[in-house]
């Protein structure tokens, strides 16, 4: 199970961090933001992407922001193109819905978009559709050894 890879990752690496399992329904933002009582950009995006070289890399962001074509393709040089539900499986261990940083069964490059500055706190998923853990964003990216970056808008 990918909580359970999750749970396990988390054990090792950061003991102190609890995996929030919840009941209610969180497949989209503004669902899980009501569910923890947050605002929707709190709620991570973990959106994973193929290279033209065929890796795979993920982007972690606001879960109210928009990924910006433009400022992705000026950063890695070609157009987003995201990995298929099959495909997200096999890079990261986690289905659609719970995909994290976190846990992953090989390494792969972790970005933190810059819109998830704004808050104190952030939660990305932990696995699963209806988990997440909650965290700053330095630590996240501290976690999960990611580099910023800005490659999203805030929605008008």
């Amino acid at each position: 199970m990918s909580i359970e890879t999750v749970r396990a990752w988390f054990g090792t690496h950061a003991p102190d961090v609890t995996i929030i399992e919840t009941t209610q329904p969180t497949a989209t933002v503004t669902q899980a933001a009501e569910v923890h009582g947050v605002r929707p950009g709190q709620i991570c995006k973990t959106l994973s992407f193929k290279l033209t070289d065929d890796s795979a890399i993920l982007i972690v962001m606001a879960g109210d922001a928009r990924l910006d074509n433009k400022k992705f393709k000026t950063q890695f040089g070609c157009k987003a193109k995201m990995l298929n539900a099959e495909e997200v499986v096999h890079f990261t261990g986690h289905p659609v819905g719970g995909v994290c940083p976190f846990g992953l069964p090989v390494p792969l490059t972790v970005y933190a978009d810059h819109s998830l500055r704004e808050y104190d706190t952030v939660l990305p998923a932990a696995g699963s559709a209806n988990s997440a853990v909650r965290l700053t964003p330095a630590r996240l990216a501290e976690l999960t050894n990611a580099q910023w970056l800005d490659v999203t808008t805030q929605p008008v």
